[in-house]
């Protein structure tokens, strides 16, 4: 007997479960931005694809993180402003305010370490896995050279160090 070739998933449910996830940053974004601001010990590492169409922010610095960027947002954040495909928000940067804006297709990790509560994303619908590196940027290598083989587990960050002991 004949095996049927396994049935093709057209309704797409791998980009509806991330949106749906992307709604999870969405609405945490949104009580972060309620006058009562994030309850608790709550804070947000978001990640993003810094080259995804619609992330806007100073080129200066956008153009020091040309792949992806982590931004905190758990004491000096202003004007945190979630909308509806995407989010604002004024952070200090070298001591001075700038203002970036995110479109949630954009975010490649949402990480709330108060809670261990972590959601990584395809960003941009790229169909490849994003890798986040908490506030690094990618050394430009020289043109011709090819990049050598990474080991996943030399990304991982500690964030032991940063936690209130």
């Amino acid at each position: 007997m004949a095996q049927e070739p396994p049935a093709q998933d057209q309704m797409h449910y791998e980009a509806m479960a991330q949106e749906a996830l992307r709604g999870v940053v969405k609405a945490a974004l949104k009580r972060a931005a309620s006058p009562e601001g994030l309850p608790g010990a709550h804070h947000f590492y978001v990640t993003f694809k810094t080259d995804a169409p619609g992330v806007s922010g100073p080129v200066d610095l956008l153009s020091k993180y040309p792949d992806e960027m982590t931004i905190v947002l758990q004491h000096q954040y202003w004007d945190l402003a979630p909308g509806e495909t995407f989010f604002s928000v004024t952070l200090k940067f070298g001591g001075q305010p700038k203002r970036v804006s995110v479109p949630y297709a954009a975010v490649s990790r949402f990480y709330d370490p108060s809670v261990q509560f972590l959601l990584q994303f395809e960003a941009g619908g790229d169909g490849g896995a994003a890798a986040a590196v908490a506030g690094e940027a990618n050394a430009a290598e020289p043109a011709g050279e090819p990049d050598p083989p990474i080991d996943p587990a030399e990304k991982v960050i500690s964030l032991d160090h940063f936690r209130k002991k």
